[in-house]
C-alpha cells in the first residue's frame, strides 16, 4: 500500500510541470491571433499575380509558345573596303554690301529658227537625209553657229488668198482651178482659210478642216463685183490677221500681181512682209495663158500692160523671195496639179536650223539671212543621179528677219 501511493505521488509530481506548459500554450493563443490580427491591418494587401503565360502550355505540351521576351538584332557588318562618304558641301555664303538687298538677274538669249527648203530645180522633190553639218547659215554676211536641226514635216495652216475681180474671164478662169488644185492637196488635220480681193477684201470661208467647205466656197465665186485689183490691201490685212496665230503660216496667193487701187503703196507692204514672223508666201500668176496670146502686140497701149504685168511677176516673185517661198508662172490649166504638188511638198517637208545670233542686241533691225549647203570638207555640196549627172537643187530660206525691239 505505501508503496503504490509513492509511485502515484511521483507521477503526479512527474506530470505537473507538462500541465503547467499546457496551460499557459492556452493562455497565450488569443494574444498571438490578436497581433496577427492588428498586423494585417496595419499591413495592405497585395492581390495575387495572375499566373504566368509560358505556365499555361508548356512546349513540351506541343501548345504555342508565347513570343514575350526580348528580340535581338544582328548588327549589319560594315564593309572596311568601302570609302567614306564625302562630307556634305557647306552652302557658299554671300555677304550683301551694307544696304543693298537680294536680287536676280534674268537675260534673255535671243534664239532664230529658219526653215529651210532644198528641192531639186528639175523635178521639185524634196532632198532628204541632210545633216547638220552640211548646212551654212550666214547673218549680215557672218557664219552663225547651229545649236538646233531637225526634219519638219507637220500639218499646215493657211490662208487661200485669191483675186476675184471683174477683168477677164481668163483671170478667173485660172484663179478657180488653182485654188480647186490646192485644195486637193490637202490633208485632214491641215486648217485652210480662203478670203478673196477686189476693190475690198471679203472672208469667204474660215479657218476650216472641212474640204468640203473650201470646194463650196470655191464653187461659189463666179460673178465678181467690181474690176479694181487692191493686192497690197489685201496682202497687209492678209497679214495682219495671220501675225495674231501662233506657230509657222502659209500665205498661198493667186492673182494677176497687178495693183490698182490700193491706199498703201509698195514699201509699206513690203515692210510689212518683212516685219511679220513666221508666214511663208507662195505665189501663183494668173492669166498666162492670156498673156502668152496677147504679149508683144503692135499698139503703145499692148506695150503698156506687157511692162505692167512684168512689174507685177516681179512683185509677186519678191513677196515669196523674202519670205522663202516659191512662185510659180502658169501658161495653161494642166501645170496647176505639178505647182500645188511642188508647193505641199516644200510646205510639208523642211529642215528647222536654229541659232542664237552672234550679234545679240535687240535693237530692231533687219538682219539678212543666206544659207548654204557644204559637204563634209566644207566644200559646196554637189549633187548626182543614177548616172552620176549633176543635179542642181533650190535653197528655199527666208530672205532675213527682224531683230526684237528692246522694251526699255
Amino acid at each position: 500500500m505505501v508503496t503504490s501511493r509513492v509511485s502515484l505521488a511521483r507521477a503526479s509530481r512527474s506530470r505537473l510541470p507538462l500541465l503547467i506548459l499546457f496551460v499557459a500554450a492556452l493562455a497565450g493563443a488569443p494574444l498571438v491571433s490578436a497581433q496577427s490580427q492588428s498586423q494585417s491591418q496595419q499591413q495592405p494587401q497585395t492581390p495575387p499575380s495572375p499566373p504566368s503565360s509560358n505556365d499555361a502550355a508548356p512546349d513540351a505540351a506541343g501548345g504555342p509558345s508565347a513570343d514575350n521576351g526580348v528580340i535581338a538584332l544582328p548588327k549589319k557588318k560594315e564593309n572596311p573596303d568601302a570609302a567614306p562618304l564625302p562630307p556634305a558641301p557647306a552652302a557658299p555664303k554671300v555677304k550683301n554690301p551694307e544696304g543693298l538687298n537680294n536680287f536676280s538677274i534674268r537675260v534673255d538669249v535671243p534664239e532664230v529658227n529658219v526653215d529651210v527648203g532644198v528641192l531639186l530645180e528639175k523635178t521639185g522633190q524634196f532632198v532628204p537625209n541632210l545633216k547638220l553639218n552640211n548646212f551654212k547659215v550666214y547673218e549680215n554676211g557672218v557664219e552663225q553657229k547651229l545649236v538646233g536641226f531637225k526634219r519638219v514635216e507637220a500639218p499646215i495652216t493657211a490662208l487661200l488668198l485669191c483675186e476675184f475681180a471683174s477683168t477677164n474671164y481668163y483671170f478667173v478662169y485660172d484663179m478657180r482651178n488653182a485654188a480647186w488644185s490646192f485644195a486637193q492637196q490637202l490633208r485632214p488635220q491641215d486648217y485652210v482659210a480662203m478670203m478673196t480681193f477686189d476693190m475690198r477684201t471679203q472672208i469667204v470661208t474660215d479657218f476650216t478642216q472641212d474640204k468640203r467647205q473650201l470646194y463650196n466656197a470655191i464653187n461659189s465665186l463666179v460673178i465678181p463685183g467690181f474690176s479694181e485689183r487692191n493686192l497690197f490691201d489685201a496682202l497687209y490685212e492678209a497679214e495682219d490677221r495671220l501675225s495674231r496665230i501662233e506657230g509657222r503660216k502659209y500665205i498661198v496667193l493667186i492673182a494677176s500681181g497687178r495693183d490698182t487701187f490700193s491706199r498703201i503703196t509698195l514699201d509699206k507692204i513690203m515692210q510689212k512682209v518683212k516685219n511679220t514672223p513666221d508666214v511663208t508666201i507662195f505665189a501663183v500668176s494668173t492669166g498666162g495663158a492670156l498673156r502668152a496670146l496677147t504679149e508683144g502686140g503692135p499698139g503703145f497701149g499692148q506695150q503698156l500692160r506687157d511692162l505692167d504685168y512684168l512689174q507685177a511677176d516681179n512683185q509677186m516673185k519678191t513677196f515669196a523671195k523674202m519670205t522663202g517661198g516659191m512662185w510659180f508662172e502658169p501658161r495653161f490649166v494642166g501645170e496647176m496639179p505639178d505647182i500645188f504638188s511642188s508647193i505641199n511638198t516644200a510646205i510639208r517637208s523642211k529642215y528647222q536650223l536654229i541659232y542664237h545670233p552672234s550679234d545679240a542686241k535687240q535693237d530692231g533691225t533687219y538682219r539678212k539671212l543666206r544659207v548654204e549647203l557644204v559637204d563634209d570638207e566644207g566644200q559646196p555640196l554637189r549633187m548626182q543621179d543614177e548616172k552620176h549627172k549633176p543635179l542642181k537643187y533650190e535653197i528655199i530660206a527666208r530672205d532675213g528677219y527682224r531683230a526684237r525691239q528692246e522694251v526699255e
